[in-house]
C-alpha cells in the first residue's frame, strides 16, 4: 500500500472497521462512534450502495435517512445541510415541506439530546438571493421554505426564517440562533469552513447512538508527508465524548 493511493483493499478494511464499530456502539460496549474520511469511489467500486457514511450507519441503526441529520459544527458555528451530496441544479425539485420539516426535527431534538439545549433557535436559510425578494428572484421561498417554517412553529419550534443566505452567518447574526438550516451543501460548508476548517466537526443527529467526525476530507495529497493537522480528528472525539456523557446522564 502506497500512503496517498487508495486501492480496494483498503476500501475493503474501511468497510469492515465500520461495520465492527457500528455493531460496538449500538451494542452499547462503545459509547460513541468517530469515523474517519474515506474515498468514497473505492468504496462504491467493492459494491457501498450508500451515498456516504452517514447513509449507512443510519440504515445500520433502523433508522430512516430522512430522519437524521447532518450537522456541522465550530466554536461558533453549527448548521445543517436540507440537501447534501447533489448537483446543485437538482436542489429545487429535492426541497420539499415535508423534507425541511423533518431535518428541522432532527436538528431541534439532537441539539436538545446531544448538546443539552433546552429550547434551539433554528434559523432557517432561504434558497436564492435575498430569500427570494418576495418571490421576484424564486419562489421556493413562498412556495416551500416558508411554509416548512411554519409547520415547525405550530409543533413549538423555535424557528425563524426564511433568512438572506449572504448574511446570515455574520458575527452579529449568528448570536441570534443556536444552529442555521441550510437548503444545500455548500450554503452549510463554506461559512462552516470559512470559520473552523481545522476544528470543525460533522455529527450526525437523530441516531440512537452518537455518532461524529471530522469534517474534512482524506488529504491524499499530503498523505505521508507528515503535514496533516489532527485538530478536526482531536474536537471530533472531544465532541463524541460529550454528547456521550449526557446521553448517559437523561
Amino acid at each position: 500500500m502506497v500512503p496517498g493511493r487508495p486501492d480496494l483493499e483498503g476500501a475493503r478494511n474501511s468497510l469492515d472497521a465500520l461495520e465492527f464499530a457500528v455493531g460496538l456502539t449500538r451494542a452499547g460496549t462503545a459509547s460513541g462512534l468517530v469515523t474517519g474520511p474515506v474515498a468514497k469511489a473505492q468504496l462504491y467500486a467493492i459494491g457501498f450502495v450508500h451515498p456516504g457514511q452517514t447513509e449507512f450507519v443510519a440504515e445500520r441503526c433502523g433508522v430512516a435517512s430522512e430522519l437524521v441529520a447532518m450537522m456541522l459544527m465550530g466554536p461558533t458555528l453549527k448548521v445543517i445541510p436540507v440537501t447534501t451530496h447533489v448537483p446543485l441544479r437538482d436542489v429545487p425539485d429535492l426541497l420539499s415541506l415535508e423534507r425541511i420539516v423533518a431535518k428541522g426535527r432532527a436538528a431541534v431534538r439532537g441539539l436538545q439530546r446531544q448538546f443539552g439545549i433546552a429550547r434551539p433557535r433554528l434559523a432557517v436559510a432561504g434558497l436564492n438571493p435575498h430569500a427570494g425578494e418576495e418571490g421576484t428572484l424564486g419562489r421556493e421561498e413562498i412556495e416551500t421554505i416558508a411554509p416548512a417554517i411554519e409547520r415547525l412553529r405550530e409543533e413549538g419550534y423555535d424557528v425563524s426564517g426564511p433568512h438572506a443566505p449572504d448574511i446570515m452567518f455574520s458575527s452579529r447574526r449568528r448570536r441570534g440562533y443556536d444552529a442555521a438550516l441550510c437548503m444545500y451543501h455548500d450554503q452549510a460548508l463554506i461559512p462552516l469552513k470559512a470559520l473552523h476548517f481545522d476544528e470543525g466537526v460533522n455529527v450526525t443527529l437523530g441516531l440512537p447512538i452518537v455518532r461524529t467526525s471530522p469534517d474534512h476530507g482524506t488529504a491524499f495529497d499530503i498523505a505521508g508527508k507528515d503535514l496533516a493537522d489532527p485538530d478536526a480528528m482531536i474536537a471530533a472525539i472531544r465532541t463524541a465524548g460529550a454528547c456521550a456523557r449526557r446521553l448517559a446522564e437523561m
